[in-house]
């Protein structure tokens, strides 16, 4: 295992500012948030792709544990765009891509079909497709996740188990799910706030770890947390880097 940063921890700067920040904080990874929402948009990407993969190299020696993917188009368009995104990742030397979960009220064999189709995609490529665990989201209960996985062979799953502290799956076993997983997004949680300070949550790191590990997880630790009011961000970022990496 290795520990690893989010750029969504620095939601209003530009890649090359955060990647240089998390460096700063001596962050030797980082995964990239190619999000339609966000600072680095996959339609400006795929609009030149030898300006994105030279964008994406730039990562100031930080390795690249992964892409968080949130397109904004829909039906086939979507499908089309994947697919340049997995080939990007191939050409970045990325195996890993995140992709977000359906809403509730998905039709199951919906999300089941569109999870096909993007693990097809990826394994043509070569990389790995996790869904994210996800408030309001299918993926917010381990036993449907569980499922979906069981339905879509080869995908993998991005655990967060905040969601399972502060959503409404609250203190269900996350044992059977954890063969799944391929990266993991860490903050501090508490079941009534889904981010606190680092150390004044439940998250259990050394437990979870331990867990990982007996499952032979050998992949990101990925901080994933936001600046919040009143805490000096950077404080908390570096405090829950040097908390992983007693872990490893």
């Amino acid at each position: 295992m290795f520990v690893s940063a989010s750029t969504e921890c620095w939601p209003e700067m530009e890649l090359r500012e955060a990647i240089e920040v998390l460096s700063d904080l001596d962050f030797a990874a980082v995964e990239i948030a190619l999000h339609e929402s966000g600072k680095v948009k996959p339609s400006e990407l795929l609009e030149d792709m030898d300006r994105a993969i030279q964008l994406l190299r730039h990562t100031h020696r930080l390795d690249i544990s992964g892409y968080s993917v949130e397109l904004g188009s829909t039906g086939d368009q979507h499908y089309e765009d994947f697919a340049q995104i997995c080939h990007l990742a191939k050409t970045t030397k990325v195996v890993n891509i995140t992709v977000p979960s359906g809403e509730h009220g998905t039709p199951f064999n919906e999300e089941v079909e569109r999870l096909q189709k993007l693990v097809k995609i990826g394994e043509g490529e070569g990389v790995r497709i996790s869904v994210r665990s996800q408030l309001g989201c299918l993926s917010d209960d381990p036993d449907t996740l569980m499922v979906l996985c069981n339905n879509v062979d080869g995908l993998g799953i991005t655990l967060d188990p905040s969601v399972y502290i502060a959503g409404p799956a609250k203190g269900k076993n996350l044992d059977k799910i954890l063969k799944f997983v391929c990266n993991v997004h860490l903050r501090d949680t508490r079941p009534d706030a889904f981010q606190v300070s680092v150390g004044q949550g439940e998250i259990d790191y050394g437990k979870l770890s331990t867990q990982l590990a007996r499952d032979r997880y050998d992949r990101a630790l990925t901080v994933h947390m936001v600046p919040m009011e009143g805490h000096d961000h950077r404080v908390e970022l570096r405090k829950l880097r040097r908390l992983l990496e007693t872990l490893m």
